[in-house]
């Protein structure tokens, strides 16, 4: 039975058993023929035994039980220390002012709660609350770091424990948020809990050196390291996509060229390397516009530099800026005027807004979004268009990087309104969007069982979103285009729509905003977009 009305202080209580457990009963209701209850897979004995398995009956981090007493208390020193570092300028001089008045502002309204999906999908449990975790965080804060405020949260009945249990839920916890940030939208004292968050995930990297493999070893490490966390390797990027370019030029009938390294070139474009490999069409698309525009424009083979994505956004400051300031020395020895980041929404965030906090003098170049960049080729003039080539329902998603955090919200509304005649918005959308349910880096990390929960609970209000949206053509005998311009949150709709079967159900396939644009080019001689399955 789930557990109600959770108080803060049983986050480090009962440290073996889940705080909370997930009834699909309760959650959020879909139309049929998806209001079946869900089926969530079930922790396996042996897991149970080996891991922390103390939350929600899911697992994200695959955290190592401790082999003693002595291994617990170590944790938890070093995660006091990591508390006191988060409000000492010197250790945390990019995030203390925002994270200060996250920390000190709080109405206890909860008027953050009614905006958060999660929260709302999960049949608004306790635990998914944004200002569950931020208020724990808050109070330790107050008795580990503020020295004096303890009193206070003991006289108010909230004088919560640092042990294992609640270091090791936290952790779990801290991955149970998108960082969508649409409960700081809506509080009316602009209380950041993503940002709170996100700092968690901060203490437990750079203190603890706890960090999911999927956006530490297997991320950030290894982009700096052999340049991608796809592992693709410079000089297999670049036979990749000279392989796309073949590709694309017979089927299309017009000739795909990809410059690579070329000096003082107007543009250098920052693809994320996920796209290259899963998503090749999108690559394609963008060489085909850029050259159909006579954009002096080129690639980078270094390392990193084919690839914009930046997991250290998502939980470590250290990693970020290792790989934000060798992006930009790329940029620098090719000397180009402006880097165009691709169709990536976290590589947005990263390169665009918080680089802002790091890059300074002659790294400090020129960065500008895809999407007002597609916008002013596709009004130019200099490609033509036929928007009947587009003639099937089309809706958008809006990727909370792009939109919420950047206020980039009508360019590409522009461009669908031209070229798909049968264009429809979600409810809401713009900046008042609901997330794909994969962000914060949650849409790469599959181990255990995380994927029924950010499929089945995260990415919920999404999907009931884009049904929504496609509520007048319902059948699959009607091919419909989701429209994500972003990596992370086609990598979450291709989990989500496997889950529910939504190509066979509902017709619904997914895809870039430059697939689009090529489709409804008068040049290409064939149908860019393909509704088969693959």
């Amino acid at each position: 039975m789930k557990k109600r009305n959770l108080k803060l202080t049983d986050i480090s209580k009962n440290g073996d058993i889940s705080l909370t457990v997930i009834n699909p009963d309760e959650l959020l209701p879909l139309p049929p023929p998806y209001d079946k209850p869900s089926v969530f897979k079930q922790l396996t004995t042996d897991q149970q035994e080996r891991l922390n398995c103390n939350l929600d009956g899911f697992l994200a981090m695959t955290l190592p039980k401790p082999e003693s007493k002595e291994e617990e208390e170590k944790y938890v020193r070093l995660f006091i220390s990591g508390l006191n570092k988060l409000l000492n300028k010197e250790n945390n001089w990019t995030f203390l002012q925002p994270l200060l008045l996250s920390l000190d502002h709080c109405a206890r309204c909860q008027t953050c709660s009614n905006a958060c999906p999660v929260f709302i999908a999960s049949g608004r449990n306790d635990l998914y609350r944004p200002t569950y975790r931020a208020e724990i965080f808050r109070q330790l804060i107050d008795k580990y770091a503020r020295k004096g405020s303890g009193f206070i949260s003991k006289f108010q009945g909230t004088n919560i424990e640092v042990n294992w249990a609640t270091i090791s839920r936290l952790y779990e916890l801290s991955y149970r948020c998108t960082l969508c940030r649409r409960c700081a939208q809506a509080c009316p004292m602009s209380v950041d809990n993503a940002l709170i968050t996100r700092e968690l995930r901060k203490l437990f990297s750079q203190e603890l050196g706890w960090a999911p493999k999927e956006l530490h070893e297997k991320g950030t490490i290894l982009q700096l390291e052999t340049g991608s966390p796809t592992g693709l390797r410079p000089d297999v990027a670049i036979d990749n996509i000279k392989f796309l370019d073949e590709d694309f030029s017979e089927t299309t009938g017009i000739k795909v060229d990809t410059p690579w390294d070329k000096e003082g070139a107007d543009v250098l474009l920052m693809h994320s390397a996920g796209d290259i490999i899963s998503f090749p069409e999108s690559v394609a698309a963008f060489a085909i516009i850029c050259n159909a525009a006579g954009i002096n424009w080129t690639l980078s083979s270094e390392i990193t530099g084919y690839d914009v994505v930046n997991y250290g956004l998502f939980y470590d400051d250290i990693q970020l800026t290792k790989i934000a300031v060798r992006h930009m020395q790329i940029a620098k020895k090719l000397n180009v005027k402006k880097i165009v980041i691709g169709e990536c929404g976290h590589a947005h965030k990263a390169l665009i807004s918080v680089a802002d906090r790091l890059l300074m003098g002659d790294l400090d170049i020129p960065r500008e979004s895809a999407i007002p960049f597609l916008e002013n080729i596709v009004f130019s003039g200099k490609i033509k268009f036929d928007p009947a080539k587009n003639y099937f329902p089309v809706t958008l998603h809006d990727p909370c990087n792009i939109v919420r955090n950047l206020g980039i919200v009508e360019p590409q509304r522009r461009i669908l309104r031209y070229l798909c005649p049968q264009f429809r918005e979600m409810t809401p959308h713009g900046i008042d969007n609901y997330c794909c349910g994969g962000g914060g880096g949650l849409s790469v990390m599959s181990d255990v069982n995380i994927t029924d929960w950010k499929t089945g609970i995260s990415g919920r209000m999404k999907f009931k979103q884009i049904l929504d949206a496609f509520a007048d053509k319902p059948g699959p005998e009607v091919k419909k285009y989701l429209c994500a311009p972003c990596l992370n949150c086609k990598l979450q709709f291709r989990d989500m729509i496997k889950y529910y079967r939504a190509r066979e159900r509902s017709g619904i396939y997914y895809g870039g905003l430059t697939e689009l644009i090529v489709n409804a080019m008068t040049d290409i001689r064939k149908s860019f977009i393909s509704f088969e399955e693959g």
